[in-house]
């Protein structure tokens, strides 16, 4: 017998539609806040005339607050959520489709959020959410923990806070300096990683790029000896996966090195390697860092990439990818890639 819910929803079936817009509001304005409706509405890339009468609309049922300061979540929302929560999981074909591909992929476990990062920049915020969930699983009988750089990894950061998993961790910078602003790179990321947690850190100062001659110095170096014993003793792996192209542009690679990546097929970047479309290295940057051996000995990888566009280098990537990851991705890649590998 169906049951009530069910029932409703057969004669109403936009109800459904309706109630995942006004949960998607308020998972962000509980994510975000506090945040203005001008905000929110380029967060979640809608009219802000829709962000008025939604907002206006929970805010009369007592799910937000809104004042100076921006929209909040309050007790009562956060409650509402709780329970929805499941409910609006089901309710999406999100289960199937991770089952799918976490047997296409041959991995541990796939997590998606509903959403397209390439579309709505918040949905970052979602990922780095459900990425610091699964970094309090994999911590809780790990001690070192390195994590690479990049804007997906300082969204999981902002996610974290002390917990009685989060303990007795050294979290330590996966590589060295990349041509970036200083936010995203690994050094800061695991400075903040171990501030909200309470932990040790651990960070590389080192160009990315090195000759020959200067990567057999510096090797020799204590400081880097030390950084490599580390990285053998490694437990947890949290990074991102980058577009073969977008990424050797974010390094200022030079056009000889961008045209070799595209002659030779290049699709997906990670670790300072680029692999192509059936998962085989056809570059690799001489550099001091965590090595993909090290990364594969690892008890628990976490990687975490989301945007339809990146589709193509996440299953790139896990054509050789270790067995024991756990991908977090976003619908809008999850679907590109059931539709690519179909």
């Amino acid at each position: 017998m169906a049951t009530l819910l069910e029932a409703q929803l057969k004669i109403m079936p936009e109800m459904s539609e309706l109630l995942h817009t006004r949960y998607r509001f308020l998972q962000m304005i509980d994510t975000l806040g506090p945040i203005g409706r001008r905000g929110l509405a380029d967060q979640l890339a809608v009219a802000e005339r829709e962000i008025r009468k939604e907002t206006d609309l929970l805010r009369e049922q007592g799910l937000i607050i809104a004042d100076r300061s921006g929209m909040r979540i309050s007790e009562l929302g956060m409650e509402a959520l709780e329970v929805l929560r499941p409910l609006v999981y089901e309710w999406s074909d999100l289960p199937i489709l991770e089952n799918q591909l976490t047997r296409i992929l041959g991995i541990q476990k796939v997590i998606i959020v509903d959403g397209d990062l390439d579309e709505v920049p918040s949905i970052k915020s979602l990922l780095g959410m459900e990425a610091a969930k699964q970094l309090e699983l994999a911590a809780k009988h790990s001690k070192i923990i390195a994590v690479t750089g990049g804007s997906t990894m300082a969204a999981i950061a902002e996610s974290l806070a002390p917990s009685e998993n989060l303990t007795g961790l050294n979290f330590i910078a996966a590589r060295g300096g990349m041509g970036v602003e200083m936010r995203l790179q690994a050094n800061t990321i695991v400075a903040t990683f171990a501030n909200h947690t309470d932990n040790q850190y651990r960070t590389l100062y080192l160009p990315e790029y090195l000759s020959d001659t200067a990567y057999q110095a510096m090797v020799q170096e204590p400081i880097v000896q030390e950084m490599i014993r580390l990285y053998d003793q490694t437990d947890v792996v949290i990074h991102g996966i980058g577009s073969a192209l977008e990424m050797a542009v974010r390094r200022g690679s030079s056009e000889e090195v961008k045209q070799a990546l595209l002659d030779n097929g290049a699709v997906s970047e990670a670790f300072g390697y680029y692999f192509d479309e059936q998962g085989n290295i056809v570059q690799r940057i001489r550099t001091v860092g965590i090595q993909l051996e090290q990364v594969n000995r690892c008890k628990s990888i976490i990687a975490v990439a989301g945007g339809k566009k990146k589709a193509k280098a996440i299953l790139s990537y896990f054509k050789r990818g270790a067995k024991q990851s756990v991908l977090i991705t976003d619908s809008a890649a999850a679907e590109e890639m059931l539709r690519l590998v179909q």
